[in-house]
C-alpha cells in the first residue's frame, strides 16, 4: 500500500510520547499479552520505546506513507528481531502481534483529545489502524517464519541425539536405530557414521535395527545406501536385530541383502565383528573360593 496522504501521527507521538508509552505498557500488561513469565518488564519497556520512537520517524516521512518502503525499513528489523526472540521464548503469534495491535488504543485516546474536526479525526485514525494492522500482520508473519525455522532446528537436533554411534571396541562402531528410518533421517545416520569411521579409522559398523518397528522397500534401500557408502570408507558392515517378521517381510519385498551380513542380536554380531579384528570371547573359569570374613 502506497498513499501520499500527510498525517499528524508523528507530532503527535512525539508531543505526548511518554503519556502513550505508559498507557501502552500498561494495556499490555492487563491483556497477558506481554507474558510477564517469558519477558522482563524492562525489556518489554525497552522494546516498546524502540518501537514507538521507530514509529514515530517512520510516520514523519510525509511525502510517502507505505510500510514497505525503505523509510520503512528499520521498524520492520525492528519486528524481525523482536519476532525471532519471541517465537524462541515460547510466544503465540496472536501473543506477537498485540504487541502492535495493543498500541491503537492509545494512540486513538491521543487522537480524541487533540483533534476536534471529525473528518480531519477519522482521516488520522483510519491512517493509524492502517499502519498498525499492516505491522501487525507482518509481524505474525514473521513469527510464523520464525517458529518454523525453531522447529526445523529441532527436529535436526533430535535427529542427531536419536543416532549416536558408540565404540564398542576398538575398530569396532554400533549405531542402534530406534523409531521409523526416513529420508532425512537416512542421510543424518549416514553422515554420523561415515564421520566417525574417519575419526576411529574402525573396520566394523554394526547397524542395529532391533528398535526399527516396521522394515519395508524404501527403509531397506536406506540401510543398502548406508552399507555402501561404509564400505566406500573401508569399513564392513553387519545388520543386527533381524527379527523373524522382518526377515519374512524383507524376503516377501525381494530386497537383495545377501551382500550384507545380519544377525538377529547385537550381541551375535558384536561376537563376529571381534573375530574379524582377530579377537574372541573367552569365558574365564571361576576362581578359588574366598576364605570366610573376607569379601
Amino acid at each position: 500500500m502506497a498513499d501520499t496522504r500527510t498525517t499528524q501521527l508523528s507530532k503527535l507521538i512525539h508531543d505526548r510520547e511518554r503519556d502513550i508509552l505508559t498507557e501502552w505498557i500498561a494495556l499490555q500488561a492487563a491483556s497477558g499479552a506481554s507474558r510477564r513469565d517469558l519477558i522482563s518488564e524492562s525489556d518489554l519497556r525497552q522494546q516498546s520505546a524502540e518501537f514507538l520512537a521507530s514509529l514515530r520517524h517512520a510516520l514523519s516521512d510525509g511525502e510517502r506513507f507505505d510500510p514497505n518502503s525503505r523509510v520503512w525499513a528499520p521498524i520492520r528489523d525492528l519486528l524481525s528481531h523482536l519476532s525471532e526472540s519471541r517465537a524462541r521464548h515460547g510466544f503465540s503469534p496472536s501473543e506477537t502481534a498485540m504487541f502492535v495491535f495493543s498500541l491503537k488504543q492509545p494512540l486513538f485516546a491521543a487522537l480524541q483529545a487533540t483533534i476536534a474536526d471529525r473528518d480531519l479525526l477519522a482521516h488520522e485514525t483510519w491512517t493509524m489502524t492502517t499502519v498498525l494492522d499492516e505491522l501487525g500482520l507482518y509481524t505474525t508473519e514473521l513469527h510464523q517464519k520464525s517458529r518454523e525455522g525453531v522447529i526445523l532446528k529441532q527436529q535436526q537436533e533430535m535427529l542427531e541425539l536419536s543416532t549416536p554411534v558408540v565404540t564398542l571396541w576398538n575398530g569396532v562402531l554400533a549405531l542402534p536405530l530406534i523409531g521409523t528410518l526416513d529420508s532425512a533421517r537416512t542421510q543424518v545416520v549416514m553422515e554420523n557414521l561415515l564421520q566417525r569411521i574417519v575419526e576411529s579409522g574402525a573396520s566394523i559398523a554394526i547397524l542395529d535395527i532391533t528398535g526399527v518397528p516396521t522394515v519395508d522397500t524404501l527403509v531397506a534401500q536406506h540401510l543398502l545406501k548406508t552399507v555402501a557408502a561404509a564400505r566406500l570408507m573401508g569399513a564392513d558392515c553387519i545388520i543386527s536385530g533381524i527379527r523373524p517378521q522382518i526377515a519374512q517381510t524383507i524376503v516377501h519385498l525381494g530386497v537383495d541383502l545377501n551382500t550384507v551380513t545380519t544377525k538377529a542380536t547385537l550381541a551375535d554380531a558384536f561376537a563376529i565383528a571381534l573375530r574379524r579384528v582377530g579377537l574372541g570371547i573367552v569365558k574365564q573359569a571361576a576362581g578359588p573360593a574366598a576364605p570366610a570374613g573376607m569379601p
